[in-house]
């Protein structure tokens, strides 16, 4: 475990569309020197489908390099990609712990009528989002 790290801190923020991951990122970044990385962002501004799975796996493999810098440096990371499987989420503590960084899970959710609200109201879901 490498001692450079130390102070540095990765904060999985993890939920189902609509469950409110970007809103709360958004809030744990506020008045801290945290860095968030959100896929959705990046392909966004790069103008990417942000539901071509290959691209988002490639964009989300660049910041995850970067969030690993950062951690080497004792930094804190938010990462705000879903994670939805328990393997993913693993993967992202075991390499963080390596890195000497403190691990903490965040999970969101909401009741199904919250989420389809949610996602009715944000229109980014193609095909849409049907409760069925």
């Amino acid at each position: 475990m490498k001692t450079h790290g130390s102070g540095a801190r990765l904060i999985i923020v993890c939920g189902l569309p609509g469950s409110g991951k970007t809103t709360h990122a958004r809030q744990l970044q506020t008045g801290s020197r945290a860095i968030r990385l959100c896929a959705d962002e990046w392909m966004n501004a790069l103008s990417m489908d942000i539901w071509d799975v290959g691209k988002r796996d490639k964009i989300e493999s660049l910041q995850w390099q970067l969030a690993q810098q950062l951690l080497d440096i004792g930094l804190t990371v938010i990462i705000e990609w879903g994670t939805w499987t328990r393997k993913e989420r693993d993967a992202l503590r075991l390499k963080a712990r390596e890195l000497g960084a403190a691990v903490e899970l965040h999970y969101l959710s909401a009741s199904v009528e919250v989420l389809l609200a949610r996602l009715q109201r944000r229109g980014m879901e193609s095909p849409a989002v049907k409760r069925e």
